[in-house]
């Protein structure tokens, strides 16, 4: 049997990581070139897989995204607008049923570290955007961080109309204001209602009287003063 030498053997086990590594998705290599000569710094992160494109952008070039994305890059059909509140609730499980709580009791731990998703996020806040391009069939996700304390970001409505209930719900359940909206009006809720219920500090308090629908609360099994099954051997 002959053996490869070491310059084989190294040719040979880049032929083989090359041939294992993802092929490189030229066309959105090249869509995203073209985003970072329009917006510049302000494209500040982004990501492909499987045909779609995710990019974060600085808040001030959210609608310039738009703008650019429908009339430079073809992508027409505005597909949803919504936000995320990235910070782990604080309430953890004392909203869960309090049968649950008995079976299997919350230990207090430290919170996780927040993740922000593909093209990463330096907020709390994230505002997220999709749209397609109904030919190539390729869609763009698109993010924004949003400082909490100026909940706020440009309208889409004037470039995709469709945005206009997206941005109200937004508006309603996260408390972000958007600036050039023809009309944020609730929605959902009472315009008496007082605050943000996406908001992950915001308590479900009903939840606290009622478990979550889907909870079933079961009586615990009886056990024997030794711990064992008290039903074991009873007659059906």
């Amino acid at each position: 049997m002959s053996r490869l030498s070491s310059t084989d053997a190294v040719e040979a086990g880049a032929e083989a990581a090359e041939a294992d590594a993802p092929a490189v998705d030229v066309e959105a290599e090249a869509l995203l070139a073209r985003l970072g000569d329009a917006l510049g710094d302000d494209l500040v992160e982004s990501h492909t897989d499987q045909g779609a494109v995710w990019v974060r952008v600085e808040r001030d070039a959210w609608a310039d995204l738009a703008g650019f994305l429908r009339d430079e890059e073809g992508f027409g059909f505005f597909n949803f607008l919504s936000a995320i509140d990235w910070m782990p609730s604080p309430f953890g499980r004392d909203m869960d049923s309090s049968v649950d709580n008995a079976l299997d009791p919350p230990e207090p731990k430290e919170p996780d570290p927040t993740e922000t998703g593909v093209a990463g996020g330096d907020t709390r806040f994230q505002l997220l955007a999709r749209v397609n391009d109904v030919t190539s069939g390729r869609s763009i996700i698109a993010k924004a961080d949003l400082p909490a304390d100026d909940l706020r970001a440009p309208s889409w409505v004037e470039v995709y109309p469709g945005a206009d209930w997206h941005e109200r719900e937004a508006w309603e359940m996260f408390g972000i204001d958007f600036d050039g909206h023809p009309g944020l009006r609730h929605i959902y809720l009472p315009g008496e209602f007082e605050g943000h219920p996406l908001r992950k500090d915001y308590p479900l308090l009903a939840r606290r009287v009622k478990p979550w629908p889907g909870l079933v609360d079961v009586e615990l099994m009886p056990t024997t003063d030794d711990g064992g099954d008290a039903t074991e051997g009873a007659e059906p």
